[in-house]
């Protein structure tokens, strides 16, 4: 809750709260307070798996892995005119997502993470800018092993963003990070400030 707070006064405007295998009961107060954080701010807040809270609470949207896809009520998440974003790693994972037609696909992991265990290989460039070929127009997000100084030469794939987590918690000043990130992906030119 605390780094949503900090990214939402930062300026920081998509966030994901992402907390993992815990119990409904245990986590519910931290989700309604990051959704009303989120209304407070205007922002667009994914919760990450916690579907049936994020419908609750009222939430922007929900991310969900692959892994969660069977056991989702995904006709309750639209109805609940809530966004639904969809993490891939492969080719069969990607027309599985966009199968279910979600607001947004999520492309990774990029790079090597500390962030998740994974058990594949990092996709890389070559292999985000095919798939971004392959998607047209439709909104995507890189995902995994990206941190400041790689945001360029992911955004020069065509991926409409990028999502981070140790690029912002563990930079020396997180505050200095998420300003360059937002300049980065809003494609400011340093020069002209």
């Amino acid at each position: 809750m605390e780094w949503i707070a900090r990214l939402l006064e930062a300026g920081v405007t998509t966030i994901q709260l992402r907390i993992k295998d815990l119990p409904d009961e245990q986590v519910e107060e931290d989700i309604a307070a990051a959704i009303a954080l989120g209304q407070r701010y205007q922002a667009r807040l994914f919760i990450n798996d916690y579907w049936r809270l994020a419908i609750k609470h009222g939430a922007y949207g929900v991310h969900l892995g692959q892994e969660d896809l069977d056991t989702t009520d995904l006709a309750a998440i639209h109805r609940a005119g809530l966004r639904l974003g969809v993490s891939t790693h492969d080719d069969a994972e990607l027309a599985r997502a966009l199968a279910v037609k979600p607001s947004y696909i999520a492309l990774g992991h990029i790079f090597p993470t500390q962030t998740k265990d994974m058990p594949s290989a990092p996709q890389g460039l070559t292999e985000l800018k095919r798939h971004i070929a392959g998607l047209a127009d439709y909104p995507t997000v890189a995902i995994g092993g990206i941190s400041i100084d790689r945001v360029p030469a992911v955004l020069a794939c065509g991926v409409g963003s990028v999502a981070v987590v140790s690029a912002i918690t563990q930079a020396p000043d997180w505050r200095a990070a998420t300003a360059e990130l937002l300049r980065l992906i809003e494609g400011e030119d340093p020069n002209d400030a």
